[in-house]
Formats: C-alpha cells, structure tokens, sequence
C-alpha cells in the first residue's frame, strides 16, 4: 500500500483571486541540520541506538540496505498527475522530463470540484518534507497560490500515489480563459525535484476526450 505523508499544510490564503502580491521566499525557512551522510552511513552509525535504528528499519519497511548505494541525495521521479472530479472519469497526465507539458495541458470545467493525484517514487535516500507550491497567473497577474504538505517517504521500487486537499475552479465569466502556472516540488533541504510550467483552460465544461 502506499505510505501516506503527515499533516497537511494549506495556504491561508484559500480565496482563488488573492491581492498578495508577496512571492514566498522558501529559502529563509530552510534548517542547516549539519552534514548530510548517505542512508547507508547513517544506518552504520544508528547500529547502537536502538530506539533510532527501529524507527528507521519501520520507515524504510523491506529496502534492500545494499541495494541503496551511497548516494547522498534521494531521488524523486513524478511519473505522473491525475486530476480526480466526481462529475467526470479521472484524467491522467503525464509529466514530461523537462517539466514542461507542450500546448494547452488540461482544461477545468467552471466551479468544478477536483483533487490532484501525483503518482511518484522515490530511490537512493529518504526524502523528508516533500511539499508542493503552486502560483497561478491570469493575463500577468498572480491570482492563486497554494502550498501543502506531501511528506516523507523511504526509497521504495513500488510508487507512491498522494492525493492534494479538493480545490475548486473558480466560475463566472470572469473566470473563463487561459491561465499560466509553476508547480514545485521541494523537500526540506529546499532541493526542487521538479518544476512544472504548464497552461490550462477554465471553460464552461470539461473538455471532450480524444
């Protein structure tokens, strides 16, 4: 099954037209927890706690110690974004290497309840605070932004599946049109293991399927 991340953490700000006009600065936030080891040197050095090395052994379940390697640095691969309405079948994209989705990426039906499911997985390390951002912006103007927690999660071959709190798609003739976006996945070292810059539509209905 896939592990679930802790608490959720959402903007304040839930409004979709918001006059913050403040980027966050992610990188104030950040805590210096000295040097990093691999997951390897970590688990050598826990050998004598107990209490430490059980909690590890429960957090990365039946990874293959040897086969982790000694790479420093968890690996995050976002194999892809489902967007999950009870109105309509789940639309499920992919996300390409270069985090850039060619044309038009999806379309949103007007007052439309929806969730994002990314499916991802993790490799070499344990990736700790995974979070995501996401601006939005209409005519040049930021009119959204959100931040919520994803969690921390042990290399495993299996992906993992994490479904975002239900938004809703603003409505009314104002609403309609093109829209461009930025999301970021980071962790708590404020490595970003993926940008997306995509363009969606806001329409009267969904879009028709191919």
């Amino acid at each position: 099954g896939a592990a679930r991340g802790g608490g959720r953490q959402t903007s304040d700000d839930s409004s979709f037209y918001t006059t913050d006009q403040e980027e966050d600065n992610d990188d104030e936030s950040a805590l210096h927890l000295g040097p990093q080891c691999s997951l390897k040197e970590q688990l050598e050095k826990d050998k004598d706690d107990e209490s430490l090395r059980k909690w590890k052994e429960q957090l990365l379940g039946s990874v293959d110690i040897n086969n982790i390697g000694e790479t420093l640095d968890p690996e995050v691969k976002f194999l892809s974004v489902a967007i999950v309405s009870p109105e309509r079948p789940d639309m499920v994209l992919s996300i390409p290497e270069d985090g850039k989705p060619e044309g038009l990426w999806f379309t949103l039906k007007e007052g439309s309840h929806y969730r994002l499911k990314f499916s991802f997985q993790v490799s070499n390390n344990i990736v700790s605070g995974l979070r995501y951002t996401n601006t939005v912006w209409k005519s040049g103007l930021r009119v959204f932004s959100t931040k919520d927690m994803i969690g921390t999660f042990s290399p495993q071959q299996e992906p993992y599946t994490h479904e975002m709190p239900e938004e809703t798609a603003p409505s009314g003739f104002m609403a309609r049109g093109s829209y461009t976006a930025k999301s970021k996945f980071l962790d708590d070292d404020n490595k970003c293991h993926l940008e997306i810059n995509y363009t969606f539509d806001i329409r009267k209905d969904w879009a028709s399927a191919d």
